[in-house]
Formats: structure tokens, C-alpha cells, sequence
């Protein structure tokens, strides 16, 4: 039997609820839903007897006396759509799962072990939303209708003064390294790391150094901060298996030296990789049938180095190693090492690449990436970069890199020298994008080299990955608006993507739509320029917000709700769909529980679909 923990009066409460005491309030949520399936012999009578319930909720809301309020009606009537989906016999083909056959399970308690209480839950959730009735406490918005313009102008007033003092209480909670008291401590933490490597702080200032003393082992790095157990086993496992790993100097400076991960909990998760994706890497590489390239470049590389999903704009990737690997990167698994040594493709390789570009007109546009092309010397940036310049039909030229984060002394005059000589507006402009992924990796470093662009005329955007590392309440607020205050423009929030072994980071795509509508959206618009996206492997960026660009189809007994993604093709040209399996919603909060959040500010979440 399953069982789960949610210690929270929010939601169906346990301590401990097993998937029969799931399945018991379910009933007393809605009986109506218990005696249709009583009354079910099979799945096709349990489909038509929900689909009558439904229908019969749905007449009410277009009824004309219908007086449920309108924005619970709306919800209503998406709760009613979702439900539907999960109905649809030609549904349950494309997702290999039959949400009415799982609750004929529960009624008929014939393999209800099979079933999940996140399965439970959230059916309880949309059900209860079908309804009309009211789903959250919610507190209400000054009524301007009823009051004198001024006066209702005033109360309006003092009502979004409340709100924006809420979320600046929230996102305070969220440390940035621009506060005097991390600067001083990151201070103590590079003395530190100085006096162990026998260095100057004219070698911490030179990013060849910084490059020569990458951290490789759990012995130094042990030594400069304290690591856990389960850390230095990974570590150590990443050796001893060649699995890519390292940490600049710099970067550690960044991490507490207490292990609790109080603070710098995504700074340590940004590399040191937890067990469970190690095995994962160790499982596939075993077996000749598995593949790590989640996002299928291969069918989307028409010459070696070269990746195009759209139509005027193509990737380029000449060097395959960065300073330091993100954990979840969706290119990890080409990287044989930090730093490695073959990293720069062969010139042949480049030449076919650049003669490509070159017959391809209607690329205007050339983002250069890897790895992370911000390492290479300067010289290699400017023979690459000018041979793309030679093209005329190339008006903007990206570089892809997260040496401002990893590394902002790579910015050095001769780096600055060179990107000013790309940038030449309005016959060429030049962008860096780069990846903050938390404010406490925001320092004055970063500012400065951020500054150094921008002075140049030079757009620096940041691409953020939304993981359990910044998914909390206004965390991914906090992002935004301190990388705002040093000069990045928020450009994705890439919901992170659905790789077995990076499933500890995972997020249901319901927070990333929660987070977009409830937090973001009280944010002034130039701090929330970022648009919420799902990397669909081989077809490009799905944008979530939008309902026209994917559905709900189903949801397993697992809990994991299952997508159906269009591809940005959609009313354009026919292209193939994408069937993705998402992170359990219950599962998600009691990981939250478990990292002392209070579950009861996420209620909406099982409304985002």
C-alpha cells in the first residue's frame, strides 16, 4: 500500500495517508464521483457516467442564473476542460495511461496498490474545482465600483502598497552576495582558498589561473569547505568514472563553509551532484539502448557543430568544455571533462561548420555556445567570431556563457576590446547570455563585469533553469530582480527538463505557471521581460503560458500529470506533438515540507494546468 507524508490542514492530511485513506476523502470530497463509479460494470460505463456528472456541472455554470462568482467559474470551467481530457479514449492511447480505469481500481479496491495518493489528490483537487465552488482562501481586492473615484483610488492604492510590502518581505528572504555580510564572508572564504593554493590575489584576478586551479578532488575541496558524506561520495564518484566535474576557485569562494546548504544550497547543487544522478549517468552509459541526449541535437544538426530548430536563427558550438559543469545541463554528456584538453573541435570540422552558415542566407542570426565558448582566449574568440562577421547576412551575433557567473574576471579588457569590435549596431549587434540561477551568485565581481558590457552598448540577458533550488515563494522573484539591479534582463525561465538522472531537480510544471502568475505578475513589467518555457527535445520552446501551445491529457497513477506539447509550428505547418510525464504535485510539496516550507501558500498550484 502507499503511503505518503503531508503534515498540513491545506490538504488531505496524514501524518501518514496511505492510498485507501486518499481515496476515502476523495469520496467524501465528492460523492457524486463514488456512486457513478458504483454504479460503473466497466471502464466504458465509468466514462459515461462521469462525463454526465461534468456535463451536468457545466450546464450550471452557463445557466443564466448561474451567481458563482466569475473567476471561480472560470476555474471551473478549466477544471471541466481537464477533465475531459482525462475522458478521452484517444487520450489514454497517446499517454499510455487510462485515468478512469485507475479510478474504477479505487472504487472496486482491485489494484488500488498500484494507485498513488498523488494520483488521489490531485483528482480530488480538480474535481472539487469542477464544482464551482470556492477552491482557496483568498482575501478581496477593493471594490471601486461602489466608492467615490478618489476615495476608491486611495483605498486601491493603500491595498497594492500592502501587496508590494508582501513581496518584498518574501523576497527578502532570499540572500543576495550583494549584501555587506556575504561580501565579508566571501572575503574570508577567498583568503582562504588563497593561502591553500600558495596565490595572490593578483592570481585570483587572472582568469588563466582560475582556469589552471579548477577543484577537481573531494580532498581539496574538503579542505576549503566542508562537504557531506553523500557529497564527497559524489565527488569522489565523478573521478573515479570520468563523469565531468569541477569547481573554479572563484565559485567555491561563493559557498558557505558550514555544509547545511541554508544559504548557498543552490550555489552547491549548481555542481556537486547528488547520488541518485550519478547512477543515473552510470545506468545508461551500461546499457547500448539509452541515450543522455535528452534534447535529440542529433536530429536537429544538419553538419557537425551546428544546431537549427528555427528558422533565422542556428547554434554553433566549436568548444565542447566549460570552467565548470552545471549539473543538469542538457549538453553534460558530450563534455568528456572540465577544461579538457580536445575541446576545440578540429578546423575541418569548424570550416564545414562555417561554410554552412555561409550558404544558409536566411540565418540571421548565430548564437555561439558549447561548452562555453567565454573560456577560450581571447585570439580563439576573434578568429571565430570574425569569421562570422565576414557574413553579411549575420546581423546578430550571442554568445552563450556563464563566465560572468563562474568567473567575471574572464571579463578583461582584451575580452571587452573584442566585443566591442563585433558590436557594431544597427549593421551587427553582439548579446551575451548568461545563467544566474540564484541571487546569492550575484556578487559586485559579476556587477562589475556585467557593468563593463553594458557600457559598451552590449544587451546581457540571462537564461534561468526553475528548479527545486529557486522554486520557492518569490525566490525566482529575488532572481529577477537583483540580476536587474546589476544591469541582466530576465529572458527564460526554462522549466528544467525531464531527465531521469536530474530528477531531484525537477519541478511540476503547475509552480512554474503558479509562479508566472502570482508572483512575477507583481513585479513592474521591465523586471519580468522572462518568458516561461519547455525545451521540447528535437521541436524547440514550448511557451507554458499559453493554453493553445500544449494540453493535459492524463495523469498516472503515480501522480505524474502527462502533457501533450505542440510544436511552435502550431497553425504554421503540421510538425509532431510531445508526450512528457511531469513531476508528481503532492511529491513536490512534501519536498517543499521537507525543506521547512510552509505547503499551505502553494494551494493554487493543482489549478495550473
Amino acid at each position: 500500500m502507499q503511503t505518503t507524508k503531508l503534515s498540513d490542514a491545506a490538504f488531505p492530511q496524514g501524518p501518514e495517508l496511505d492510498t485507501a485513506e486518499a481515496r476515502a476523502l476523495l469520496w467524501m470530497s465528492d460523492p457524486q464521483l463514488h456512486e457513478a463509479l458504483q454504479a460503473s460494470k466497466d471502464i466504458e460505463a465509468a466514462r459515461h457516467n462521469i462525463m454526465a456528472i461534468l456535463h451536468e456541472r457545466e450546464s450550471r455554470l452557463h445557466a443564466r442564473d448561474c451567481q458563482i462568482h466569475a473567476l471561480e467559474r472560470s476555474n471551473a470551467l478549466h477544471c471541466l476542460r481537464v477533465m475531459r481530457n482525462f475522458l478521452s479514449p484517444r487520450n489514454e492511447r497517446v499517454s499510455g495511461t487510462s485515468v478512469v480505469h485507475h479510478l474504477l481500481c479505487l472504487e472496486q479496491d482491485d489494484g488500488c496498490g498500484d494507485v498513488h495518493p498523488a494520483f488521489v489528490h490531485d483528482i480530488l483537487h480538480i474535481m472539487k474545482g469542477t464544482t464551482g465552488a470556492p477552491v482557496l482562501a483568498l482575501q478581496e481586492a477593493p471594490d471601486l465600483t461602489v466608492m467615490d473615484e478618489r476615495e476608491g483610488s486611495r483605498r486601491r492604492s493603500d491595498y497594492l502598497d500592502g501587496l508590494a510590502k508582501a513581496v518584498e518581505a518574501k523576497a527578502s528572504r532570499y540572500v543576495s552576495g550583494l549584501e555587506p555580510s556575504v561580501i565579508e564572508r566571501r572575503r574570508k572564504n577567498r583568503e582562504r582558498i588563497l593561502d591553500h593554493l600558495n596565490a595572490t590575489l593578483d592570481d585570483w584576478n587572472d582568469y588563466p589561473w582560475q582556469m589552471r586551479n579548477v577543484l577537481l578532488s573531494e580532498e581539496v575541496i574538503g579542505d576549503l569547505i566542508e562537504l557531506t558524506d553523500s557529497e564527497r561520495e559524489a565527488i569522489r564518484l565523478c573521478g573515479e568514472n570520468r563523469i565531468p566535474f569541477g569547481i573554479t576557485p572563484y565559485y567555491l569562494s561563493l559557498m558557505d563553509r558550514e555544509p547545511s546548504r541554508r544559504l548557498d544550497h543552490a550555489v552547491r547543487a549548481q555542481v556537486i551532484p547528488p547520488l541518485n544522478y550519478i547512477h543515473g549517468i552510470l545506468k545508461a552509459r551500461a546499457d547500448p539502448s539509452a541515450t543522455l541526449d535528452f534534447m535529440r541535437e542529433g536530429q536537429t544538426s544538419p553538419v557537425d557543430l551546428v544546431t537549427r530548430r528555427y528558422p533565422m536563427i542556428a547554434i554553433f558550438k566549436p568548444y565542447n568544455t566549460c570552467a565548470q559543469i552545471c549539473v543538469y545541463c542538457q549538453r553534460n554528456w558530450e563534455i568528456e571533462g572540465v577544461l579538457s584538453p580536445d575541446a576545440m573541435a578540429p578546423p575541418e570540422k569548424i570550416e564545414a561548420a562555417l561554410d554552412w552558415f555561409r550558404d544558409h542566407p536566411m540565418v540571421s542570426e548565430v548564437l555561439i555556445t558549447g561548452g562555453d565558448p567565454g573560456v577560450l582566449s581571447n585570439g580563439h574568440l576573434r578568429r571565430l567570431l570574425g569569421r562570422l562577421m565576414e557574413l553579411p547576412h549575420v546581423r546578430r551575433l550571442r554568445l552563450g556563457t556563464r563566465v560572468p557567473v563562474v568567473m567575471p574576471m574572464r571579463i578583461d579588457p582584451g575580452f571587452l576590446d573584442l566585443m566591442a569590435a563585433v558590436h557594431d549596431p544597427p549593421g551587427r549587434e553582439f548579446a551575451l547570455v548568461t545563467h544566474f540561477e540564484h541571487p546569492y551568485e550575484v556578487t559586485p565581481e559579476a556587477a562589475e563585469a556585467v557593468r563593463s558590457l553594458r557600457t559598451l552598448g552590449i544587451s546581457v540577458y540571462n537564461q534561468q533553469v526553475f528548479t527545486m533550488e529557486n522554486c520557492r515563494r518569490f525566490e525566482t522573484v529575488a532572481v529577477r530582480s537583483t540580476l536587474k539591479r546589476i544591469g541582466v534582463d530576465p529572458y527564460y525561465t526554462f522549466n528544467a527538463k525531464g531527465k531521469e538522472e536530474t530528477s531531484e531537480y525537477r519541478v511540476p510544471i503547475s509552480r512554474l505557471l503558479q509562479e508566472r502568475k502570482e508572483e512575477a505578475r507583481l513585479l513592474p513589467g521591465l523586471s519580468r521581460t522572462d518568458e516561461p518555457v519547455f525545451n521540447i527535445p528535437a521541436l524547440g520552446k514550448n511557451h507554458l503560458r499559453a493554453w493553445q501551445h500544449h494540453d493535459l491529457i492524463a495523469i498516472t497513477p503515480r501522480g505524474e500529470r502527462v502533457y501533450e506539447f505542440h510544436p511552435w509550428e502550431k497553425n504554421i505547418a503540421v510538425a509532431p506533438t510531445y508526450v512528457h510525464m511531469d513531476v508528481p504535485i503532492l511529491d513536490f510539496l512534501i519536498a517543499l515540507a521537507e525543506r521547512g516550507e510552509d505547503v499551505r501558500e502553494y494551494e493554487s498550484i493543482w489549478y495550473y494546468f
